[in-house]
């Protein structure tokens, strides 16, 4: 499983026309299934998620997680994450897991998220999506649970 995790003074999500999430303060997490990937996982991915240090404190540092600010995530799933372009000029998405595994672990995730205190916001699955964000550092983080 992977998670490009942007931290953001505000993200939204529009599908369609209309607006399927919106947050403040927080991050926006850009969510890719591998086929190996479990609800486990899942969890995993989602407490490093929320209690990953990366938020300033009063000084200035690093130092405060999602939880510890009481920032929002704005969950986006994202195959793309998995995107092979090693050969030629279009990308190959063989290693993304298939949709119906990706459906079931983008939510466990974000039920895992939400049990762990943060407010999460939602993009549709499989939709076309415009999702737009205001980078906060800007700070943007590659979680991989292959790669430890």
């Amino acid at each position: 499983m992977r998670a490009l995790l942007q931290r953001v003074t505000r993200a939204d999500c529009v599908v369609a026309g209309q607006m399927t999430g919106e947050i403040g303060p927080g991050l926006l997490v850009l969510l890719g299934v591998g086929p190996g990937d479990t609800a486990e996982v899942a969890s995993a991915l989602a407490a490093r998620t929320a209690r990953l240090r990366i938020f300033s404190d009063e000084a200035g540092r690093m130092n405060r997680s999602l939880q510890d600010t009481g920032g929002a995530a704005l969950s986006i799933s994202q195959f793309t994450l998995y995107a092979d372009t090693r050969r030629g000029q279009r990308p190959g998405f063989s290693g993304a897991a298939p949709p119906e595994q990706a459906r079931a672990l983008y939510s466990a995730f974000n039920a895992a998220l939400r049990g762990l205190g943060v407010q999460v916001q939602e993009g549709v699955f499989g939709a076309d999506m415009q999702v737009t964000l205001t980078n906060d550092g800007p700070v943007t983080l590659l979680l991989d649970t292959e790669r430890p």
